[in-house]
């Protein structure tokens, strides 16, 4: 299998950056999008990497914001006969709220109504090399910049429960690699969610941790970065991650972490 880093926060080689995200996946039977970024520089990218987009026959949203959507738009536009699967809620009013004001965090309204497209309800085996994870509890509670991230329902702002958040779970063979967007539900529920369904952990794992913050962290957010390392070394996985992690959170979780922890940026290409 091949994972090409399309866009990423951090510029790569000659891939350019924004604050968005979108892999490009080659196994065996498919060639994969998941997410699109937040704008169609991931077709760019794509052009300077060789990426045939055309070529795709999937496509995953993991969930329902413009950095993962942004995109989407123009690669239907480019590619009308790849499936398209998102969550039923994907198409929510999504807001970030904060101290500097509020703004509309989610997806074009439009992409919903997309005729390839294939709303997902609950766990999916699209067939035996993808599954569609859903379903995180919240026994660990994920990031506190998650705490600004709020639905729209009515007239009021509720927090958000990223029931619209999905992974992606590839399997080969004996090898199981699993892929999130942000991690929203937190990294430990998705993998309490995966143990309780396979038994066991994934060897590989792809996914940003939601830890960045613009402004200074707590004390309480150092031990739960630190706390978050030390559990996910006792999954025995391998981790990448970039985007919404953040340098600060990825340098602790790194010196605990060491090789099993690496990061994976624009133009970024891994092989398993």
């Amino acid at each position: 299998m091949k994972i090409i880093n399309l866009v990423e926060d951090t510029k790569g080689g000659n891939c350019l950056n924004e604050h968005g995200l979108s892999f490009y996946i080659e196994t065996e039977k498919h060639k994969l999008l998941m997410d699109s970024g937040a704008t169609d520089l991931f077709l760019q990218n794509a052009g300077v990497l060789g990426v045939d987009l055309t070529q795709v026959d999937t496509f995953i949203l993991s969930h329902g914001h413009y950095d993962h959507a942004g995109g989407l738009s123009a690669f239907a536009q480019l590619n009308p006969k790849a499936e398209i699967y998102l969550k039923e809620t994907a198409g929510g009013d999504y807001y970030h709220i904060s101290s500097r004001g509020g703004k509309y965090i989610g997806i074009d309204k439009n992409i919903m109504n997309l005729p390839q497209v294939i709303t997902v309800q609950d766990n999916l085996e699209i067939d035996e090399e993808l599954f569609l994870l859903t379903g995180f509890s919240k026994k660990q509670y994920p990031a506190w910049s998650n705490l600004e991230l709020k639905e729209k329902v009515g007239n009021a702002y509720i927090q958000d429960g990223f029931s619209h958040e999905q992974c992606l779970l590839i399997r080969q063979g004996e090898h199981q690699t699993l892929l999130s967007g942000c991690a929203h539900s937190g990294i430990l529920s998705i993998l309490d969610r995966y143990y309780e369904l396979f038994g066991s952990f994934p060897q590989t794992v792809i996914s940003g941790f939601h830890m960045m913050k613009n402004s200074g962290y707590l004390q309480e957010e150092f031990d739960y970065i630190r706390q978050t390392a030390h559990e996910l070394l006792e999954t025995e996985a391998l981790f990448y991650t970039g985007h919404c992690t953040g340098q600060k959170a990825f340098d602790i979780m790194k010196e605990i972490m060491g090789e099993r922890l690496q990061d994976f940026h624009s133009g970024s290409q891994l092989e398993i």
